[in-house]
């Protein structure tokens, strides 16, 4: 796709919209600033219910199942957060009567030793979460990929005491995803997510189904 696109004179970026939203800068800048010491776990959660066994989403063939729907989200978080590609992974799945994965937990590892832990589904009640935990203190990031319009937070917690709250303004990511791409296609700007980045990311969820295959056994991350 990458070739074709450039082969054709036009823009491609993969359409992670979380990324925009102005709290997702925010906590790549906390953890950056050291607010939480020395990064050790990131984990994260993204699943709903889907009540329709005819969705596309139950289709193999068609790419379905709750990791590249949903997990595929937590996959790139951990790795935004992390500044940092994943030597290695392990995944076990469960599989829905159409073959695809209706439900996958996943652990990501890193070089320098940090973990990430995920885990999708399409058979379970919504929830979107994210918890990057240090040395010195963990945050928390409530609705972490569809946060909506509104202030939202980021709860630090370090100690005994209860959690300090960091507002970030709301915004609507999408329209901030489409103006950005929208512009660099008007002045042929930089994007600021490649496609090299979003085959970096296929590359970990490749490597999860893999290890999915394999029973949970540990597999290496193609570069």
């Amino acid at each position: 796709m990458d070739a074709a696109a450039a082969a054709n004179g036009v823009k491609l970026m993969e359409a992670f919209m979380y990324r925009f939203h102005p709290r997702s800068a925010k906590v790549v800048e906390m953890v950056r600033a050291g607010v939480l010491g020395e990064l050790k776990l990131i984990t994260s959660g993204f699943t709903f219910r889907l009540g329709n066994s005819d969705n596309v989403r139950m289709r193999p063939e068609m790419g379905g199942g709750s990791l590249m729907d949903v997990g595929c989200y937590c996959v790139n978080v951990s790795r935004t957060i992390a500044g940092a590609e994943p030597v290695e992974v392990q995944a076990v799945a469960h599989q829905a009567p159409s073959g695809v994965d209706e439900q996958m937990i996943g652990t990501l590892r890193f070089e320098d030793g940090l973990l990430a832990q995920f885990d999708c589904a399409l058979n379970m009640a919504r929830r979107e979460t994210c918890v990057v935990a240090g040395t010195d203190a963990y945050l928390t990031v409530p609705s972490a990929f569809l946060p909506g319009t509104d202030d939202v937070v980021i709860q630090v917690h370090g100690g005994r005491d209860g959690p300090t709250e960091h507002t970030v303004a709301g915004d609507d990511e999408y329209r901030l995803m489409v103006e950005h791409f929208a512009d660099c296609v008007l002045n042929d700007g930089p994007l600021r997510y490649t496609a090299e980045e979003a085959a970096r990311n296929m590359a970990v969820i490749e490597a999860l189904y893999e290890s999915a295959r394999r029973g949970g056994e540990a597999v290496e991350v193609q570069p």
